[in-house]
């Protein structure tokens, strides 16, 4: 795993990149807080399946990312 300044640094590495040169970084990563820092668009699989896909918000709230990532109450 990265320590805090080296995912500080990572996310300004991609930022650049992609700001630089206009190409699409392609990032899988389970440290979510940093995917929603670095990304425009995020897709998310649980098991293989698709759940979500959308802009960091839309993924963060939406009920199946939840339940995948944090369970539910049973």
């Amino acid at each position: 795993g990265l320590n805090e300044r080296e995912k500080l640094d990572l996310v300004h590495l991609i930022r650049r990149i992609r700001d630089e040169t206009g190409v699409t970084v392609l990032l899988i990563e389970h440290d979510m807080g940093l995917v929603m820092q670095v990304s425009e668009k995020i897709v998310v699989f649980d098991y293989g399946q698709k759940i979500a896909d959308g802009p960091p918000e839309a993924v963060r709230t939406d009920p199946r990312v939840i339940e995948a990532y944090l369970g539910t109450e049973e």
